[in-house]
C-alpha cells in the first residue's frame, strides 16, 4: 500500500460523495432542534430537500459526525489534492 492516497482512491471517494444525497446535511435530534419526533439527518436545502436519513443505534455525536462528513469529505479530498500537487511541485524544484 502506498503511503499516499492515489488519485484513483481520491476519485473513488469523490464518486461516493457525488452519488450521495445533496449537501448540506444537518443533524436534527430531539431536544436540540425539535421537541417531538425522531432523530434524523435532513439532506439538501429548503429549496431542494432530499430524503431524510433516519439512523438506529449510535449516539447523537455519531449522527452529527455522519451529517458533517457529507461536506467534510469533499473538502478534505480537495485539500489532499492541493497538498499533493504542492509536494510534487516541491520535489520537482528540489531535483532541478
Amino acid at each position: 500500500m502506498s503511503e499516499f492516497l492515489s488519485e484513483e482512491q481520491l476519485l473513488e471517494m469523490e464518486i461516493r460523495c457525488n452519488q450521495a444525497s445533496p449537501a448540506p446535511w444537518k443533524s436534527y435530534f430531539e431536544g436540540r432542534y425539535h421537541t417531538s419526533g425522531s432523530n434524523f439527518i435532513m439532506t439538501g436545502t429548503s429549496n431542494g430537500r432530499g430524503p431524510d436519513i433516519e439512523l438506529t443505534g449510535g449516539t447523537v455525536k455519531d449522527q452529527d459526525f455522519i451529517a458533517s462528513a457529507r461536506e467534510d469529505v469533499p473538502r478534505l479530498i480537495k485539500e489532499v489534492r492541493t497538498l499533493q500537487a504542492l509536494l510534487v511541485n516541491q520535489r520537482g524544484k528540489a531535483q532541478s
